[in-house]
């Protein structure tokens, strides 16, 4: 298991647009991918589980990954979460 904290700059936060590129992202791998945030975990592959999340500006989140792949996969969706969410 890998896991990464960043916390989300945005001014709205994740919102549907950076949504769907990251799960997109996401789903390109084999490994599990969460995303974490205030005591609830959610599959990073689905949209809805991720939007559901109802992420804000300053919150932080962890991206956790689980699997064979979860190294690239981590890093990855970590430059996705902050190419798009900073």
């Amino acid at each position: 298991m890998a896991s990464k904290k960043i916390v989300v700059k945005a001014e709205n936060g994740l919102h549907a647009r950076p949504a769907g590129i990251f799960v997109k992202s996401a789903s390109k791998y084999t490994c599990d991918v969460f995303v974490e945030t205030n005591g609830k975990k959610v599959n990073a592959k689905s949209i809805m589980g991720l939007m559901s999340l109802g992420i804000k500006q300053n919150q932080e989140v962890t991206i956790i990954t689980e699997g064979s792949d979860e190294a690239p996969a981590l890093e990855e969706l970590s430059a996705v979460m902050a190419e798009h969410l900073e």
